[in-house]
């Protein structure tokens, strides 16, 4: 029988229990970290297991020399093979070999270049290269990392048995708390339970997706492919996204070698427009000219980096021929024209595509550093195949 009451009281509890989630969904990590994406630059994508004290401080010096550190990089982040067993204590090592003076005195020097220090865990016992994980150790992993001088960690998800991933990130982020020290908590479980619904108020940004790898369009599924299988990923996140918590969609692979200039500027004007953390994965230290051009683009940096904190979104699919836009804090309107086709194709952008309501609009490239002049309902530019046109609406 229909109760009119009780049905009253049903639809009230459901609406609680949805506003509740909704809430949860919306509360950022509350640490005052990463108001905008991190940028820096992380040793696995162009060096894997090869690591030493040298060559990071080598990477600290060409932040600085390359003019990176003044383009907004920050972070110096060492992953996977730092670290090779724990002491009697359960402390964990660095490798003696490879770390001679210590991660305190590498941290120093790193600081001393003006630039913040990074290091590697996982939520299992073992890391992916099968080195001492954290699982068990949290707390006196955190305290260890703050008296060193971290400043990011960056945390994966091999060997975790049947750990609770939402439990497990959780518990870092409250040893990372407890160290004292502000440390940005980059949560590294490839998308596998979907972070971007719980992972707000755990970490700063969350792996969206498997690892990047350094093509156009290779790999197979979400577990390892080129950037633009990842990117076909991040349409429906953006909603996910804002200041102090990010989605993730890994390392850029900008400078490794096996993408054209088109490609790379291509990638990373995505990875911008994406408002995704911009961790540099190549060797800084033998970076061509384009390289260091797609890399320090103010003007396409700055999209990445506005305080609005929203992430682009696709607003039209035609194929091979993609817009996505992205909303700024003062207003305007980041627009790229993506051609995913093997040649050439004129693209368009109608004001009303963007959600602009006037007849005419400025129009900037970020990447010509030029003001185009003034478009009456929509621009429409050549784009190259493999390519971008990235524009500023006004």
């Amino acid at each position: 029988m229909f109760n009119a009451k009780n049905n009253s009281i049903t639809i009230f509890v459901i609406t609680i229990i949805m506003f509740s989630l909704s809430t949860h969904q919306l509360q950022a990590l509350d640490n005052g970290l990463a108001l905008t994406p991190p940028m820096g630059w992380n040793s696995w994508n162009k060096f894997g297991c090869d690591v030493n004290e040298d060559m990071i401080r080598e990477m600290a010096d060409a932040m600085v020399g390359s003019g990176m550190k003044d383009a907004g990089y920050r972070f110096i982040v060492i992953d996977d093979c730092w670290q090779v067993s724990r002491d009697e204590q359960g402390n964990i090592i660095p490798d003696p070999e490879r770390f001679p003076s210590g991660m305190k005195a590498l941290a120093d020097y790193v600081h001393s270049r003006g630039l913040k220090f990074g290091l590697y865990s996982d939520a299992g016992r073992m890391t992916c290269q099968k080195r001492p994980g954290s699982r068990g150790y949290e707390f006196q992993d955190a305290r260890q990392y703050a008296a060193w001088g971290v400043d990011y960690l960056k945390y994966d998800w091999c060997h975790h048995g049947k750990q609770n991933a939402e439990a497990s990130y959780a518990l870092m982020r409250d040893a990372l708390k407890a160290s004292g020290r502000p440390i940005v908590f980059s949560i590294c479980e490839w998308g596998s339970n979907k972070p971007w619904l719980w992972a707000q108020d755990i970490g700063n940004l969350w792996r969206t997706t498997g690892d990047i790898r350094d093509c156009w369009d290779c790999g197979r599924g979400k577990h390892s492919g080129g950037w633009t299988k990842i990117l076909d990923f991040q349409n429906g996140l953006e909603s996910y996204a804002g200041p102090g918590y990010w989605n993730d969609p890994d390392m850029l692979e900008v400078g490794n070698g096996h993408m054209s200039t088109t490609e790379y500027r291509a990638h990373f004007s995505f990875w911008c427009l994406l408002a995704a953390p911009l961790m540099a994965g190549n060797d800084l230290r033998s970076m061509s000219a384009d390289v260091v051009g797609i890399l320090t683009n103010n003007e396409v940096i700055a999209v990445d980096q506005d305080s609005l904190g929203e992430q682009g979104r696709k607003i039209r699919d035609d194929g091979d021929y993609e817009v996505w836009a992205k909303d700024l804090k003062d207003g305007s309107c980041a627009v790229i024209l993506f051609n995913r086709s093997k040649k050439e194709k004129k693209i368009s952008v109608s004001w009303e595509d963007i959600g602009f309501s006037i007849k005419s609009a400025q129009v900037r490239d970020l990447w010509l550093h030029k003001d185009l002049g003034s478009y009456k309902g929509l621009f429409s530019t050549r784009v190259p195949s493999h390519g971008v046109v990235m524009i500023k609406v006004m």
